[in-house]
């Protein structure tokens, strides 16, 4: 997603309000409350969406279930808070939630002065458009003259700008207020693409009337490291979210799944053993006991187990694992050792 202008000034004033608690220590807060609350989209499938039966779902949902494993040997105390883009930082920041798993792109003026730390990145990403295939297009740079769909005060309006004015064409902006809205105005034939990021548009297309007559270019005009995000200030807690999201990669790595998770407490590979705590309490550095990787494996999966239920090739989102694989496998995806 896309940062909404205005809220630089903002992070200073809420950065105050929540000292205290920082202060404090989020997982001394978390575990008084008894749960872990993640602030999420809400409306993103295969990222954070409610399913037919009313359950939460999603690689955002299935990490913040992973940070409640670590914690509290326990998935279920997770809380997942919809939270709209322009109030997802202040949100953070106010103390409402604990943790941001939104499909939010880190950048830098997010990272330095938004008064957030992302824990790193959870899926590689980048803008998109997608279009009716009556329209005959093959390739963004076939739409010159074309009405796009963008979201209003975001980055995602430069990214399109830049990448018309690079090629000498030119476009009719379509402003909208939210994805719900462009979802409509775009179905509904009022502009003809829909740009933003491609997991988006996986995503938005399987909402669509008729999802079948939508294709998503090849083109990826920009860079978005999806991840979550925390309050800066609280390095314990950061620590806490960023080594469960290194967890879940390591696990992959190592073969580590949620099937085999507890045969694997015989291994005799070291490496292994760390990881699980059967010979070490690594936990102790983040306020955990040995066995929080453990924890988090068994109750959720390893980072492909994630990926593949969620917007793997055989889901609504149908996407390979391209970048997004480990990178012994070619990928993007890797994590410091346990070490």
């Amino acid at each position: 997603m896309n940062l909404i202008k205005g809220l630089i000034v903002s992070s200073a004033v809420s950065a105050t309000l929540v000292a205290g608690s920082v202060v404090a220590g989020t997982l001394d807060v978390v575990k008084e409350k008894g749960y872990v609350n993640g602030g999420v989209s809400g409306k993103v499938v295969g990222f954070s969406a409610p399913d037919s039966k009313g359950e939460w779902t999603g690689m955002d949902v299935d990490f913040i279930r992973a940070v409640a494993s670590a914690v509290f040997d326990d998935p279920t105390k997770a809380r997942f808070t919809p939270v709209a883009f322009k109030e997802a930082f202040t949100a953070l920041q106010s103390g409402e939630i604990d943790l941001l798993a939104r499909n939010t792109t880190w950048t830098y003026q997010r990272d330095t002065k938004l008064g957030v730390d992302f824990a790193g990145t959870i899926f590689y990403d980048g803008q998109g458009f997608m279009v009716r295939k009556n329209l005959g297009v093959k390739s963004a740079l076939e739409l010159d003259g074309a009405s796009i769909c963008i979201m209003a005060g975001t980055t995602t309006e430069l990214n399109v700008s830049d990448y018309f004015a690079a090629h000498g064409m030119t476009y009719k902006p379509v402003v909208y207020e939210s994805s719900d809205e462009a979802t409509v105005i775009y179905d509904s034939g009022r502009c003809d693409v829909y740009t933003t990021d491609t997991s988006g548009l996986a995503a938005r297309r399987t909402t669509l009337a008729k999802p079948e007559d939508h294709i998503i270019l090849p083109e990826v005009i920009s860079k978005e490291p999806l991840g979550p995000a925390v309050r800066q200030g609280d390095q314990q807690w950061s620590d806490l979210v960023r080594w469960t999201l290194f967890a879940l990669i390591n696990a992959e790595e190592l073969g580590i799944t949620s099937q085999n998770v507890d045969e694997m407490l015989k291994s005799e590979n070291p490496a292994i053993q760390r990881f699980l705590g059967v010979d070490s309490d690594w936990g102790q550095y983040i306020g955990l006991s040995a066995d929080w990787a453990y924890r988090i494996i068994k109750h959720v999966g390893n980072y492909g187990e994630m990926f593949e239920r969620n917007v793997g090739p055989k889901t609504a989102l149908g996407l390979e694992r391209g970048v997004n694989a480990l990178w012994t496998n070619g990928g993007l995806i890797y994590a410091p050792p346990i070490r």
